[in-house]
């Protein structure tokens, strides 16, 4: 939706920085914990999508603004909580009885 002072190119600009923190978290720690597993399919989305959904969302337009805000023990305390949802998810997921095309 535009705003009424807007055009479809501004439409574009700062707004597309929105982003979930958490998002780039969960994606780095699934890569390491699936290795050739993970990929751009489905068992890797629906992993991504119930951890994400077990994080506090955490919204931000630049990463370098949390890196900079965040204490190392609030960094790791993040960091935590990401690798105990991607577990929980990895659990719930392969004990689906839903079937996954690689």
């Amino acid at each position: 939706m535009l705003l009424p002072h807007e055009t479809p190119s501004e439409r574009s600009g700062a707004l597309d920085s929105v982003h979930n923190y958490y998002e780039k978290l969960v994606i780095d720690t699934l890569q390491g914990i699936l290795g050739e597993r993970f990929g751009n399919n489905d068992y890797t989305a629906d992993i991504a999508c119930i951890a994400l959904n077990n994080l506090p969302p955490q919204y931000i337009r630049h990463d370098v603004d949390m890196a900079f805000y965040l204490s190392p023990d609030e960094r790791q305390d993040m960091l935590s909580q990401v690798s105990k949802a991607v577990d929980t998810a990895i659990n719930l997921v392969d004990n689906n009885d839903r079937r996954y095309d690689d």
